[in-house]
């Protein structure tokens, strides 16, 4: 195998990329460096096949000097593209519900009762009043375990 990829050192930096892929998808979620070295690697693989690089040691260079490069230029926007904020969620089966105030609901906090459970709740953007507890709210949105509630 070492034979194999000491005459084909293209396909030697093909395969760096591939592992460094997996192991990034695999372990890291697509957010750590590996990615990085495996854009570079793709690259540098890309020069020696086309005949643009031939001793080992520019590859190596070459790989470093890539992915540095392109970390350096990719590693702002993926980060914003992976913190692009998510909108309330609207396709709970929770949404539209009525339910029962049992703790006073603000703006901050308060709580519902469904199912024989106390849910954590705030009023929409829509309400400023606080709800007293007996009244019925209905849901707008759901954030994780918290609803958004409106009053009926």
């Amino acid at each position: 195998m070492i034979e194999y990829f000491s005459q084909h050192q293209d396909y030697f930096f093909y395969a760096l990329a591939g592992i460094c892929l997996l192991v990034e998808l695999a372990l890291l979620g697509m957010s750590g460096p590996l990615l990085f070295v495996a854009l570079g690697s793709l690259l540098t693989g890309a020069f020696i096949s086309l005949g643009l690089v031939h001793a080992f040691s520019v590859a190596i260079v070459l790989l470093a000097g890539l992915s540095v490069s392109s970390a350096a230029l990719l590693w702002g926007p993926l980060k914003k593209l992976q913190n692009k904020e998510v909108g309330p969620e609207t396709s709970s089966d929770m949404v539209g519900k009525v339910l029962l105030v049992t703790s006073r609901i603000t703006s901050i906090d308060g709580r519902v009762s469904y199912s024989g459970v106390d849910w954590l709740a705030r009023l929409d953007n829509s309400s400023s009043e606080p709800v007293e507890a007996g009244s019925q709210v209905q849901v707008t949105s759901v954030e994780g375990t918290l609803l958004i509630v409106k009053l009926v």
